[in-house]
């Protein structure tokens, strides 16, 4: 009998994993990192390049540029970063990470499916650098700045009520934290985009349970979330984070009128379990002493055995 091959669930699960594992010894490297983002957000965010998103490739995986400097009519040198996500059409897709402190997973995602040069980390949060650490307008699979939490969804709804005008097919797909959700700004976008009809979005939030400043429901508790969005005229699905049928399936819905949002609940130490001794402070991982960047050298060293 003949080698079974790999479906393309087996495909996204593996590039999930990667990208945690990148993103993991990224963070043992720079001592610091974003790190219980990757293991929240890994299979949304594979499964959204491999499966959802309706994008035009790339030649080959691009090597970030230097920064451009500030856009405008005498900036010839500038550049957007939704180059990585091939050349736009009026009936591809266009991608906005609302919560800019995902970047390094976006960037991990990018070099994963092809589209970013692995050298490309080797330029992250230099001076200089288009790799920011908080990704802006010019940085690797970005092409708005979103700014302070809450504004990626009010500019994909501009995007979107845009297209509508120009009676574009592609759709703005948007990736959200819940935490950004608490602002007000966030209600009033889901509010004008209901009103608007804006049936060409898509929104998937991670739902990881944690901020900054620990978790949700002792900062400021935005459940019961579906019911809320609900309320506000949206078309609501919430799913397990980390299943890549359910993401990829409620990608590919036909519109009906209402933006989708889908909730996925996730885990913020997925594949990594190290990271549940930082509990409640998963937000940022930075090393306080040499043992404990060893331990999570350890752990680097026995999911690279598991995942590659």
């Amino acid at each position: 009998m003949g080698e079974l091959k790999d479906t393309w669930e087996d495909e996204v699960y593996k590039v999930a994993n990667r990208i945690r594992l990148r993103v993991l010894k990224h963070t043992i490297e720079n001592n610091g990192g974003y790190l219980s983002q990757a293991c929240s957000s890994a299979e949304i965010l594979s499964t959204l390049y491999l499966k959802v998103l309706n994008l035009n490739e790339v030649e080959k995986p691009i090597i970030p540029p230097k920064f451009p400097g500030t856009p405008g009519p005498d900036n010839k040198s500038y550049f957007n970063g939704g180059i990585y996500n091939g050349e736009r059409s009026k009936d591809t897709d266009r991608f906005i990470l609302s919560p800019a402190q995902y970047a390094l997973v976006l960037y991990a995602a990018l070099i994963e499916v092809g589209r970013m040069d692995t050298s490309g980390l080797d330029e992250f949060n230099k001076d200089g650098s288009s790799v920011e650490m908080i990704g802006a307008e010019h940085s690797p699979g970005m092409e708005v700045t979103t700014g302070s939490l809450g504004q990626g969804i009010s500019q994909a709804g501009g995007i979107a009520l845009a297209r509508k005008l120009k009676k574009e097919k592609g759709r703005v797909v948007v990736f959200l934290s819940d935490g950004e959700c608490q602002s007000g700004q966030f209600w009033e976008a889901v509010q004008a985009i209901s009103y608007h009809k804006l049936d060409n979005i898509i929104a998937y939030v991670d739902i990881n349970g944690y901020q900054c400043d620990g978790k949700m429901t002792t900062v400021m508790n935005i459940e019961p979330f579906h019911e809320r969005l609900k309320a506000f005229g949206a078309r609501v699905f919430r799913i397990d984070g980390h299943d890549v049928d359910a993401i990829s399936a409620l990608g590919n819905l036909k519109p009906d009128g209402r933006p989708t949002f889908i909730l996925c609940d996730t885990n913020p130490s997925r594949g990594i379990n190290i990271l549940n001794k930082r509990k409640p402070k998963f937000h940022y991982v930075r090393f306080k002493t040499e043992d404990e960047r060893e331990s999570y050298r350890r752990e680097f060293k026995k999911l690279s055995k598991k995942f590659q």
